[in-house]
């Protein structure tokens, strides 16, 4: 096993795309690190890096203390797992997994060994004297992932490999392959463009967008302490909603104005983010995760100056629960850079925001309600940089 070191990172094309920018990274010993980012923002352009499979323009990458930059994948110790399993068809579930132990010209009873007790972790037993095509898509990754474990690497990379998997599938994967790497103790890269994925796998979840890292922290930490309005947009199903706001201060005492509404923040809250008085008669983009709009029926009691009245412009039942979207008037919210600061938003007065209900909620489509706002748990961010404001 090992620890895997990106310093300084780079990935630049022939026709000058920087893919890639100064990527600091080190995946611990044992660890499991998930890089997750939207389409096309690097991350498997990153792993295949990683694993020899693209040249490095810039940098050192270490596998273990050892510098392998120009090393072939063969020589870097590393097993990857791919998106599309890369499975020979010809060959049984059992030739599948010893594949790569043969090309080690390694012994027959040795090759047996580490297949029979691969198969046996993974669930194989019964159908190692299959081809892949009588399997399921699960069973299919299970093989992928069994010709990963026979050889006993440093390090696994596995680049989303669950994207081709029905939803139900796709959470019981998860939790095999978390469950299996725990177990075997295998430092572990994940690629995913999943941020449940990234949530519900990572023991520390890597956010990139555009080539550029954007912040590296617990799944706990991402969601709660978001660096930047990127990270705190991405990070969270619903996302959180954003808006501009007006920021008053008087005494220790601050409130915002959201869509021509006054709103008290907690004190608590501007006690944790005092930041937020430097803001007096200014702008933020202030924030609130979904599940911290309650309905008002739920909380009869809770005080007039912290709620925002709206319009329910949707209504999603999804049987444990109902997303409500509804109307609030902003000026348009700016958009987060990779690289830093901020660029105008898409012009809309109007953005939409979610809640989520109890599925006996009586709110109703085209009721005007005034949602109940946990103003103890707000985010603010600089409108001028995208960066969290706090200390």
């Amino acid at each position: 096993m090992a620890d895997i070191v990106l310093d300084h990172l780079e990935k630049v094309y022939d026709n000058g795309y920087k893919a890639i920018t100064d990527l600091n990274l080190t995946i611990q010993d044992g660890e499991f690190l998930v890089l997750v980012g939207p389409s096309g923002c690097g991350k498997s352009t990153a792993l295949r890096m990683v694993a020899g499979l693209e040249d490095i323009s810039g940098g050192e990458l270490r596998i273990a203390g050892r510098r392998v930059n120009e090393e072939p994948p063969r020589d870097r110790d590393i097993a990857m797992v791919f998106q599309s399993y890369a499975l020979y068809p010809h060959m049984s579930v059992y030739d599948n997994i010893a594949f790569g132990l043969k090309l080690r010209k390694m012994s027959k009873g040795e090759i047996d060994s580490r297949v029979r007790k691969a198969s046996n972790i993974l669930g194989l037993d019964e159908y190692l004297e299959r081809k892949p095509k009588a399997l399921s898509g699960g069973q299919r990754q299970r093989v992928a992932m069994g010709r990963a474990i026979v050889r006993e690497p440093s390090a696994f990379l596995m680049d989303e490999p669950l994207s081709n998997l029905d939803a139900k599938l796709r959470v019981q994967m998860r939790a095999e392959i978390a469950k299996l790497q725990k177990e075997l103790g295998v430092t572990t890269l994940y690629v995913t463009h999943d941020q449940v994925e990234a949530m519900t796998m990572g023991d520390r979840v890597a956010i990139i967008n555009r080539g550029l890292l954007q912040q590296v922290a617990t799944p706990r930490e991402l969601y709660l302490e978001p660096d930047n309005l990127f990270v705190a947009g991405f990070m969270g199903s619903p996302p959180m909603n954003q808006a501009m706001a007006d920021v008053h201060i008087d005494g220790d005492h601050v409130s915002i104005t959201v869509s021509g509404q006054r709103l008290v923040v907690d004190p608590e809250l501007v006690a944790q983010r005092p930041a937020i008085k430097g803001f007096g008669g200014r702008q933020v983009i202030m924030g609130i995760r979904p599940e911290d709009v309650k309905d008002p029926e739920e909380v009869p009691e809770h005080p007039g100056d912290r709620r925002l009245r709206a319009p329910v412009e949707l209504i999603e039942a999804l049987g444990s629960e109902q997303v409500i979207h509804f109307d609030v008037e902003t000026p348009p919210v700016p958009v987060m850079q990779p690289e830093g600061g901020t660029a105008p938003g898409n012009g809309a007065t109007n953005i939409m925001w979610v809640a989520m209900f109890s599925p006996r909620s009586f709110v109703r489509l085209a009721d005007t309600v005034e949602f109940c706002l946990d103003t103890s748990r707000l985010y603010f961010f600089d409108p001028d940089t995208g960066l969290a404001v706090r200390s």
